[in-house]
């Protein structure tokens, strides 16, 4: 399959060899097939060593960054994870995969409503779809054990800090 072999060479060439050691970072980013969150049209562009345009003045984050972002908030299988920024909801799909429960806010309603569909038509059951202002996170969810930011603020929201488990990370690019 050339998708497999384009993970497999995105894993090794893009991060791999930039420092990324968690095996199952590495294994996630290894089996989730990334050209199925990017446009039809754009699919390929999927394994490529940059962003990818999804619509809405929005991207799908390069490879890279989503395995850096993953590998360095330490996560744990039971840990319950809050992602702001859903986008096509590939980051959901690997936190799914290394953690109890994902909760995800995206703030483009089109945006939330597809990878609400994708994430449920890909069998994930752990991840929760909310469209809304990912800064004022989702209390009633919270705390959580690790939150992900995946567009940068201009501060970090103080909402976003107090539904933080003591002891949780929080990663803003």
């Amino acid at each position: 399959n050339i998708f497999k072999e384009l993970r497999e060479k995105m894993v090794e060439e893009q991060i791999k060899s930039r420092g990324i050691e968690n095996p199952k970072v590495l294994e996630t980013m290894s089996n989730i097939k990334r050209h199925l969150f990017v446009p039809p049209q754009m699919t390929y562009m999927a394994y490529k060593d940059h962003p990818v345009p999804i619509g809405y003045k929005q991207t799908i984050s390069q490879p890279y960054i989503v395995a850096y972002m993953t590998e360095l908030l330490e996560l744990e299988e039971g840990d319950k994870v809050l992602e702001i920024g859903t986008g096509s909801g590939y980051q959901a799909a690997i936190l799914a995969e290394l953690v109890r429960e994902v909760y995800t806010i995206e703030i483009i309603k089109p945006l939330a409503d597809q990878a609400r569909k994708r994430l449920g038509n890909m069998g994930y059951i752990n991840i929760q779809v909310k469209h809304g202002d990912g800064y004022k996170g989702w209390p009633e969810k919270g705390p959580f054990d690790a939150i992900i930011v995946t567009a940068a603020p201009d501060e970090i929201p103080e909402s976003l800090i107090e539904q933080l488990k003591i002891d949780g990370k929080m990663i803003v690019p």
